[in-house]
């Protein structure tokens, strides 16, 4: 199991529902994809973690590691990590707390990152960016470069393009287009 389609389908089928949804940036929509359905299954995790790791090979980032805003980039991030396991340079998984810890060191950034590393910044779903952004933010000030956004689905509603207009390059395996298409 390791194909676009597959994925797609997956999604279509367990994560993407019609109805009435306030997403998390707020705005409303027919149309809710909760990823995690998928991407915290055991297929999702294979086929995320191949397909994410052979586009992140193609797109010449050459990532040291890959992490985002927890709750939806961590398994995202995990499973590219696993996969890339076998690789001369492994890519190391990090998240991104949605505040800083309060105790402890107080790290807003968990896991193997490392100042200096060159990181894919992932996501679930991309729709403002604004996950993308914060997640980026918090790698640079910790002295990481954001070499670009890795999302699974892209809801094509701005937030590809609201990147891309700060300079951040985005890859997305499919849209929510796409998934739409597949649902039952």
């Amino acid at each position: 199991m390791s194909s676009l389609d597959d994925l797609q389908q997956l999604l279509a089928k367990r994560s993407a529902r019609r109805g009435r949804f306030v997403l998390s940036s707020g705005r409303e929509s027919t149309l809710y994809i909760d990823a995690r359905l998928t991407t915290m299954s055991p297929e999702g995790l294979v086929l995320i973690g191949h397909l994410g790791l052979t586009a992140l090979q193609q797109s010449g980032w050459d990532v040291d590691s890959v992490g985002g805003l927890t709750l939806g980039a961590d398994p995202v991030a995990y499973a590219i990590a696993y996969t890339s396991a076998a690789l001369l340079h492994p890519i190391r998984a990090f998240t991104v707390r949605k505040e800083a810890k309060t105790h402890g060191t107080g790290q807003f950034i968990e896991g193997p990152f490392m100042p200096g590393d060159r990181v894919a910044i992932v996501e679930d779903v991309i729709t403002t960016g604004a996950s993308a952004l914060r997640a980026a933010a918090a790698v640079e000030a910790s002295r990481g470069v954001v070499a670009g956004v890795f999302a699974v689905v892209d809801r094509s509603e701005g937030g590809k393009e609201a990147l891309e207009r700060q300079g951040v390059p985005v890859i997305a395996l499919t849209t929510a287009a796409s998934i739409v298409e597949r649902m039952p």
